[in-house]
């Protein structure tokens, strides 16, 4: 199978001069960037990501072909342009240009897809359109580069209010969707389990009882014992103490903290409970784990 070329990689395939990119933001489900190209024909290999793509400056006859004959378009500024993802294609145009890209992982549009559909999502596909009059999707690639260039305070935030507007408004107009078939055993839906897994986040550094997770999801211990296993294989105190060696190992891995804080707030009743714990899953003692990962 061909690999997937990322964002960053496209200009060994389409040469322009970048004049805005997130590259050092750290975004981790998308990505933005503002280019300026000459007329060009180029042939793009299958993308990671789906493309949007915002017309700013000049009016080009744009060509593309997508597994098919090819579409022709008249696009300049105010225009969209949709490319979806894991296809080569063909691209011409016989004019400067100015435009945004805005990439979306497959992830992204599966997330927000489950979290709006309230199921489980097995796939997500764009349609491919050329060119199309979209003032909202237009509006909203502007306001993301924006927040790029001026990288304000809550950008981050804001950026991840825009872009989940963005995937909505792909679903609803640009998207198939199929949908994974419901399990034989109903376990927790997907929107309980978000919601579950960010409470368990949140309050990790301290103990977590079953009727209190059960709570969560508005449902009794016992059947929500039964659902959560459904869902995530495991008990919750087994799933939970998967999450407290994950945080404790992240801020072994990313932080100087001392050993006996991170135990406190990855929820360990003490140090040598975390060490315990460590021995026995991983094999290594905390003080290892994090000689061996810092290098």
């Amino acid at each position: 199978m061909t690999e997937l070329v990322t964002p960053d990689l496209l200009r060994q395939w389409v040469p322009g001069e970048v004049l805005l990119g997130s590259d050092q933001l750290g975004w981790d489900d998308m990505s933005l960037r503002s280019y300026r190209y000459d007329k060009s024909d180029v042939s793009v290999p299958p993308l990671r990501d789906f493309v949007i793509v915002a017309f700013r400056q000049g009016v080009t006859r744009m060509r593309r072909r997508v597994d098919g004959p090819w579409q022709s378009e008249r696009a300049g500024p105010g225009d969209v342009s949709i490319l979806t993802r894991a296809e080569e294609c063909h691209w011409c145009w016989d004019a400067p240009i100015e435009v945004i890209h805005l990439y979306l992982t497959k992830e992204l549009l599966n997330k927000v897809s489950a979290d709006a559909l309230d199921r489980d999502i097995h796939d997500v596909q764009l349609q491919d359109v050329l060119r199309t009059d979209d003032g909202l999707m237009n509006r909203a690639l502007v306001a993301i580069a924006e927040e790029v260039q001026t990288n304000n305070l809550g950008g981050r935030l804001y950026v991840d209010a825009v872009a989940t507007q963005v995937c909505v408004h792909l679903l609803r107009k640009y998207a198939n969707v199929s949908l994974r078939e419901p399990r034989t055993m109903q376990g927790l839906s997907h929107m309980q389990a978000r919601m579950l897994n960010d409470y368990i986040e949140t309050n990790l550094d301290r103990q977590l009882s079953l009727e209190e997770l059960a709570a969560v999801t508005h449902t009794s211990s016992s059947h929500f014992l039964r659902q959560f296993k459904t869902r995530f294989g495991v008990p919750p105190h087994a799933y939970v103490l998967k999450m407290r060696i994950e945080r404790a190992q992240r801020l072994l891995t990313r932080t100087s903290l001392p050993i006996k804080d991170i135990s406190s707030q990855s929820g360990f009743s003490d140090q040598s409970h975390m060490t315990r714990v460590f021995q026995r899953f991983l094999k290594t003692t905390p003080h290892s784990y994090r000689c061996v990962t810092s290098g």
